[in-house]
């Protein structure tokens, strides 16, 4: 399996705990926007990541990703077979991409990956932009966590990789749980980054970790 991206994103990283969820190893491949490897492009006609190469098979986006993986090797199972718990495993997936994300990544590409890892530069309006939306996602997501388990209760679901990836990432930027401001948010992170697959994931991320804070 290669996996073409880099951990600092929030959707490689959570292709990459699922992978590990499941016991399948990965060879993290490079790739991205503006990359012309025909390798890397043959799995992601569009240049985005993750994009994946199984054995043949290649395939881009987190959440195509996702099911597909979820598909072919089914166990332990991270988005549920009941209905309900697979729509709001779907749901949380969504939340984190496309309503956190979209706030979040704000800031992260106009204060870290625009100015100080691809040197193009960045809007600092806009990521005060972004600054000015999370709150309101925060605060709502603080009255959704539970005060024990998981998003969706009992199972452990590719909705908590999802939403705990994107934390992760706006770490990065000074954005990550307050565990001050929202408790319970943070003890939920708390048990999500304490399952050894987060933990192996976050192992290899750290190299880079390392280097971004040292900016």
């Amino acid at each position: 399996m290669k996996l073409y991206g880099a951990m600092l994103s929030p959707f490689v990283r959570k292709v990459a705990v699922v992978l590990t969820e499941k016991g399948i190893s990965f060879e993290l491949a490079r790739g991205g926007p503006g990359s012309s490897d025909p390798e890397f492009l043959a799995c992601s006609p569009l240049g985005k990541i993750p994009a994946i190469d199984d054995d043949g098979f290649q395939l881009a986006d987190s959440t195509a990703i996702a099911v597909y993986l979820e598909a072919q090797y089914p166990e332990p199972r991270l988005i549920p077979d009941e209905a309900r718990l697979r729509g709001k495993a779907v749901f949380w997936d969504e939340f984190a991409d496309t309503v956190l994300g979209a706030s979040g990544l704000k800031i992260l590409f106009n204060r870290l990956v625009g100015p100080k890892l691809i040197k193009t530069g960045g809007d600092e309006a806009i990521a005060l932009q972004g600054e000015a939306e999370l709150p309101r996602w925060l605060d709502w997501l603080e009255t959704a966590v539970p005060d024990e388990g998981w998003l969706l209760g009992e199972s452990f679901s590719l909705g908590d990789i999802a939403v705990a990836s994107m934390f992760r990432t706006l770490a990065y930027v000074g954005h990550g749980v307050d565990a001050a401001a929202r408790p319970k948010t943070a003890a939920w992170y708390a048990r999500v980054a304490a399952r050894p697959a987060w933990a192996a994931v976050a192992a290899q991320e750290e190299p880079i970790a390392q280097r971004i804070m040292a900016m």
